[in-house]
């Protein structure tokens, strides 16, 4: 069994931060908290400016994440965040990564 089954459910959440979050160490730093709340999943630019990031885990850590994210390091500037859940069937992430610029 996977210990995050362990933590109750799994679920999905598809979020685009929208800001001053490129150039700011904002995925490095996603990746540290993602690592850090036991969260798979990844975090990549987007062409428009905004970060995009596909999170996975327990209810309980993927709210900390989300928080976490409306705000991000203190040299960002998040003007929105974007959240949408995911329904299953969805592939499972096994670690947090950083993927390209889409």
């Amino acid at each position: 069994m996977d210990s995050r089954d362990e933590d109750g459910p799994l679920e999905s959440w598809l979020v685009r931060i929208r800001g001053r979050v490129q150039g700011v160490g904002f995925r490095d730093a996603c990746m540290r908290r993602a690592h850090a709340l036991g969260i798979t999943g990844w975090v990549r630019n987007r062409l428009d400016g905004s970060v995009e990031a596909l999170l996975q885990g327990p209810s309980e850590q993927l709210a900390k994440m989300r928080g976490w994210l409306r705000h991000g390091v203190s040299t960002a500037s998040v003007d929105g965040l974007d959240a949408v859940r995911l329904q299953p069937p969805l592939a499972r992430f096994d670690r947090f990564e950083c993927r390209p610029t889409e």
